[in-house]
């Protein structure tokens, strides 16, 4: 059958959510991130999106798949082949991602096997009031209007002691300029209202991200000094 793939902009120009209208992923899935091909064994299509040139980072959902692009690449040019990569493999039925194999790539990230819980906000024995509240608010009142912004947050855990809630960003909020006030405007405030025992929100990079921004930056500063060359020998 025919896919009718759609296109949403989101609050970061570097990234575009697809959203192909059948299931990516079964419903109670929680969003699976890729930061490089090296890192994408457990999704063919991850794999074959990763080929194109200009794609940094790719973000499935049940619904939806948040595509990154680096500083210097043009959507002009990435889009046409993602909508080809992505009917091509809905269409077919193919496997977008071994969720098993993830499970194991992700240290067992997704939980228990079968149930597919986001283990970030999932119940935990010897979990406080306080972080039983921290992560109802992260999942029911945060984390749908990120992921409507092509991007998903992700609980790393609370220091009682200093009342600091630690997070990480993902999809199109990972690189986006707009991030840090989504954290302080948003989430900080809304978990600061609402429980008294937060003071503060920080975000947590990991290793492939924080690689990732520096070579994004090096890319951009490259870019930006080829322009000004450019500029000059026009003058």
């Amino acid at each position: 059958r025919t896919l009718f793939i759609q296109t949403a902009p989101t609050p970061n120009p570097s990234a575009v959510k697809f959203i192909p209208g059948t299931p990516i992923l079964p419903p109670s899935t929680p969003t699976i991130e890729y930061l490089s091909g090296r890192l994408s064994h457990s999704s063919p299509l991850a794999r074959k999106l990763f080929s194109i040139d200009g794609v940094s980072s790719i973000l499935f959902s049940p619904d939806f798949i948040t595509i990154n692009k680096t500083a210097t690449a043009d959507w002009s040019n990435i889009k046409p082949e993602v909508f080809a990569l992505l009917t091509e493999a809905l269409s077919s039925g193919e496997t977008v991602i071994d969720l098993a194999a993830a499970m194991k790539e992700k240290s067992g990230e997704f939980g228990v096997e079968g149930s597919y819980v986001a283990p970030d906000t999932a119940p935990q024995d010897g979990d406080s009031e306080v972080v039983e509240m921290v992560k109802e608010l992260l999942d029911t009142r945060i984390r749908p209007t990120i992921q409507e912004d092509g991007g998903d947050i992700e609980y790393l855990g609370f220091d009682e002691g200093k009342g600091i809630v630690r997070v990480r960003l993902r999809g199109a909020c990972r690189s986006c300029d707009s991030s840090a006030t989504t954290m302080r405007n948003g989430i900080e405030s809304m978990l600061m209202h609402y429980i008294d025992e937060v003071n503060a929100v920080e975000q947590i990079m990991d290793e492939d991200e924080t690689d990732a921004r520096a070579k994004e930056e090096a890319d951009r500063a490259r870019f930006e000094e080829k322009l000004r060359k450019v500029k000059g020998v026009a003058k």
